[in-house]
């Protein structure tokens, strides 16, 4: 037994001897003459020499059916379904029966007995050895003494559904068999006391493979479960084997005569005596004493060590129910193996500082990543005080995810542990958990240890995910001066701000930052070059202007990448030109030609381009002494100005500041600011151009000749013809009344008599014909007014004679009925109800009537307009406000009269006197 004292031996089952449940002081016992069991479904069952089947319940109530005459040799419990298949005797003689029981039904309160039939497959007598049934139900293969195996093929609950055939023969006992199941595969693997075969059960022909020439003894092979590949194990006197379906697996050196092989939930339950009998020729020739102790093992072959070691006096079996062991023996007791939980054997493994076995042990147990990372961290910290400070950071490297990084990092700090602590940074970012201040840290750990290849090998990793923070790894480079470095992450990554901060704050590169500017997409090129584009403008000013040009026209980012893209996309990128203008501050001449180019280009460029280039032309203009270049720069400027793409005030102020006289008149001019340039004129007392100003523009503003005879009014100098010239065009088209010319001419020592004699004689004959006029329709209209009351007293006093002989509506001879009006019309009363609209009124003098009735209702509502008008502005306080008011209302729009009929001047008259009330209320507030 020396081979596996190398293991380590562990106690992780606790031994109990199963009590009573009526009388718990008293040991539970079993029923005598136990021949055979299993478990399974929920139940230990037994077999007896009697031929009863017991079943052991959780509780340990024990049940009871007579299932042979004469006894129980095997028993096969399924764990997939509520099937029990048995093999006894009911005769004497070799002659076993196979019965096939269900446990879900019952048969006079016994189980449902679904098949029986007998196990030797002819009249050979021979014992059965062993028993294995498939859980598909689908086959079960019985094991004989004298080296046979039959196959039942087919429903086993069912005698005609299944079919019985031999498989196996051979000179040996059969000393175990069991079923093996991959996939669509299945095996049977059989062992005897010399060799261990495989078949294949899935293949017609059922094919068969030799595994080993090394057999067992009865009840020493076990099939392990899926964990283990559920390979076939087999324990000999030296070794224990594992077996796969066409080869031999792995070996344990185990020695020790084998008793019992079982595998349960993992372990490897092996049963060893000490004393071996001297006879070992035949079958059963190994058989112990009652004195004989029996070594129970439990073995962890995954993780190689012992789980639990302990004697016992003769064993029965080995069963697994209800998440325990129970061993049952000879004298009827039954003892329970309890498995620790996981944390308690893991503080075991602990205590002894076997966290390699800790660790393979909570893997094997399928702890979660909480609990191995827990592990990890406790080897890790006994390791740190042991020294070992590299196999420490490799265990805390495992807990990454779990465990706070913080921990670690602060164990590790110290400048000798400089190294340590790099590689577990390094595995932090690997694993995509680092933060900012694990980046900083790191690259701070590359530039202390001045370790550049390692530095250049995190920064240009080749891996397709970025581990770590870009931007902080940027910063940290540049502030320990790699620029170099920190200009590569920051161009792969596409960090195109601090690519640029870096080449032209740092390194001063400003050639490289204009080409990777022209190289970047729209937005980013433009956001850039506002940054940027004085600081280029300084330093690269050709270039600098070439790249604004073309962002604010058509921008195609230059190199292949930024070409092709150009290709796919037919959209036009163009920036707005005139946020640019601000880079230009200190380089005029670039930006005249920038300008130039974009309105020559685009003419529909902003306003605020042609307003920057018009200011730069004027200064050009003011400075040039050259008369020939002036001239030409005056054409440029004025080019400007009639393009209707300034704004007019800016352009205004802009000719104003440089006392560019041409632009001034012509803004003037464009603007229909004709005071504005008579002003300009007579501030630069240029007579003629006044007068020619009024001439060009009086037709427009009819006051302009008036300020023209203000002006020359107060000239001392002689200005005669000027003040000729401009009576002459008042007085023709009757701009000012004569009393004003006079009041006006009166400033002026000069002007004489002389001057004003012709407009004077003029306008007074003009007034006397006006006034013989007047006369002469005051009298027609007396002589009208008295002819029209002479016909009303005559109509109210005299009786009217209606002598009509004809209809005026048909020209028909009146008959009766007929209406007659006063006014001598007389109408066929058909004829008057067809066209009259009114009873009242006669239809031939109604048009006439309803003119003269809607002027005299104008009349009257202007004169209550005017009364209205007078009261409001002599009461207001803004005399202004009012004479606007009644302007937007349109109350002096002249009225347009059809006809002249009699008191057509009474309307006249009002209008002239609303109109005269504003203008003496306009002068008395100003």
């Amino acid at each position: 037994m020396a081979a596996f004292l190398q293991w380590r031996k562990f106690v992780f089952f606790h031994k109990d001897a199963v009590k009573d449940p009526v009388e718990n002081v008293k040991d539970f016992v079993l029923p005598t003459g136990m021949s055979a069991c299993d478990s399974g479904r929920g139940h230990i069952v037994l077999g007896d020499m009697e031929g009863k089947i017991w079943f052991v319940t959780r509780s340990l109530q024990l049940t009871s059916f007579q299932a042979y005459k004469l006894r129980v040799t095997h028993l096969y419990q399924l764990k997939q379904h509520s099937i029990l298949v048995s093999v006894g005797q009911d005769e004497h003689g070799i002659n076993p029966l196979v019965k096939v029981w269900n446990l879900d039904k019952k048969d006079s309160g016994n189980p449902l007995c679904t098949r029986i039939f007998p196990a030797i497959p002819g009249n050979k007598p021979t014992e059965v050895s062993c028993l294995c049934v498939h859980e598909n139900l689908n086959f079960m293969a019985i094991g004989f003494t004298d080296g046979s195996v039959v196959l039942t093929k087919g429903d086993i609950t069912r005698d005609r559904h299944s079919k019985i055939l031999t498989l196996h023969e051979g000179p040996c006992p059969i000393t175990g068999l069991a079923f093996r199941q991959s996939e669509k595969v299945t095996h049977l693997f059989v062992a005897t006391l010399e060799k261990v075969y495989s078949y294949t059960l899935s293949i017609k022909e059922y094919p068969r493979m030799e595994l080993d020439t090394h057999g067992c003894a009865l009840r020493c092979s076990s099939l392990a479960d899926p964990s283990q590949d559920s390979q076939f194990i087999v324990a000999g006197d030296e070794c224990v084997y594992l077996y796969q379906p066409d080869e031999r697996g792995s070996c344990f050196a185990f020695d020790g005569h084998k008793l019992l092989v079982h595998w349960h939930r993992g372990y490897l339950f092996l049963l060893i005596k000490d004393t071996v009998s001297p006879n070992k020729s035949g079958f059963g020739s190994r058989e112990s004493s009652s004195s004989d102790k029996q070594l129970l093992t439990i073995y962890d072959l995954d993780n190689k060590f012992i789980a639990y070691s302990a004697a016992f006096d003769d064993v029965i079996d080995v069963v697994a129910e209800w998440g325990s062991f129970y061993i049952l023996t000879r004298d009827g007791k039954m003892f329970v193996l309890q498995e620790k939980d996981t944390q308690t054997k893991l503080e075991m493994l602990f205590k002894k500082n076997l966290f390699v076995m800790a660790i393979n042990l909570a893997k094997s147990q399928h702890l979660d990543s909480d609990g191995l990372s827990e592990i990890f961290r406790q080897y890790g910290d006994h390791l740190y005080l042991k020294g070992d400070h590299d196999g420490a950071i490799q265990q805390y490297i495992r807990t990454i995810g779990k465990l706070e990084p913080s921990y670690v990092i602060r164990k590790f700090l110290d400048a000798q542990r400089i190294h340590n602590l790099t590689a577990y940074l390094q595995a932090l970012h690997r694993q995509s958990l680092a933060n900012a201040d694990h980046t900083t840290l790191l690259l701070n750990c590359y530039t202390k240890l001045k370790d550049s290849s390692k530095l250049e090998e995190f920064i240009k990793s080749n891996e397709s995910e970025v581990h770590f923070d870009v931007e902080i790894a940027i910063k940290v480079l540049r502030q320990a001066g790699y620029h170099s470095s920190a200009v590569f992450l920051a161009e792969k990554h596409m960090h195109h701000e601090w690519y640029l901060k870096i080449q032209l704050e740092d390194l001063k590169n400003y050639q490289e930052g204009l080409r990777y500017i022209g190289r970047l997409p729209f937005e980013q090129a433009e956001s850039n070059m506002k940054r940027y584009g004085k600081t280029l403008l300084h330093h690269v000013p050709e270039g600098t202007t070439v790249l604004l040009k073309g962002l604010c026209t058509d921008y195609r980012p230059s190199g292949d990448k930024g070409e092709k893209d150009t290709r796919k996309n037919s959209q036009v990128f163009k920036a707005n030109s005139e946020e640019f203008i601000p880079v230009f501050a200190n380089n005029p001449r670039e930006l005249k030609a920038f300008l130039e180019h974009m309105i020559e280009v685009d003419p529909g460029s902003s306003r605020g381009v042609y307003d920057t280039l018009l200011e730069l032309r004027l200064q050009n203009w003011a400075h040039e002494q050259d008369p020939e270049r002036k001239k030409v720069l005056q054409g440029d400027a004025l080019s400007l100005l009639r393009s209707d793409n300034t704004v007019f005030d800016k352009a205004l102020v802009l000719c104003q500041m440089h006392n560019f006289k041409e632009g001034v008149l012509y803004l003037y001019e464009k603007g229909k600011l004709y005071q504005q340039i008579m002003h300009y004129h007579m501030q630069n007392e240029e007579y003629s151009k006044v007068v020619d100003a009024c001439k060009r523009f009086g037709k427009h503003e009819g006051c302009l000749w008036e300020q023209a005879l203000g002006y020359f009014a107060r000239k001392e100098e002689d200005c005669k013809a000027y003040i000729s010239e401009v009576l002459h065009h008042i007085d023709q088209h009757n701009l000012m009344p004569p009393l004003l010319v006079v009041q006006t001419l009166a400033h002026n020592s000069t002007a004489t008599l002389s001057v004003i004699k012709d407009y004077l004689i003029n306008k007074l004959q003009r007034e006397s014909q006006q006034i013989e006029s007047d006369e002469s329709k005051i009298c027609q209209y007396r002589e009208e007014t008295t002819h029209l009351r002479c016909e009303i007293q005559e109509l109210k006093t005299s009786a009217k004679i209606f002598q009509k002989t004809k209809c005026n509506m048909c020209n028909s001879p009146l008959e009766l009925p007929s209406v007659h009006f006063l006014c001598s019309h007389s109408f066929h009363q058909h004829c008057f109800e067809s066209y009259a609209e009114s009873e009242a009124e006669c239809p031939t003098c109604m048009p006439d009537n309803r003119k003269v009735m809607d002027m005299l209702r104008v009349q009257d509502q202007k004169r209550d307009l005017h009364d209205h008008f007078n009261r409001q502005l002599s009461s207001s306080h803004d005399g202004f406000s009012v004479v606007a008011d009644y302007f937007g209302r349109g109350v002096f729009n002249k009225l347009t009269l059809v006809t002249d009929p009699p008191g057509s001047k009474a309307l006249g008259s009002l209008e002239m006197n609303l109109q005269r009330d504003l203008l003496i209320s306009t002068k008395r507030n100003c």
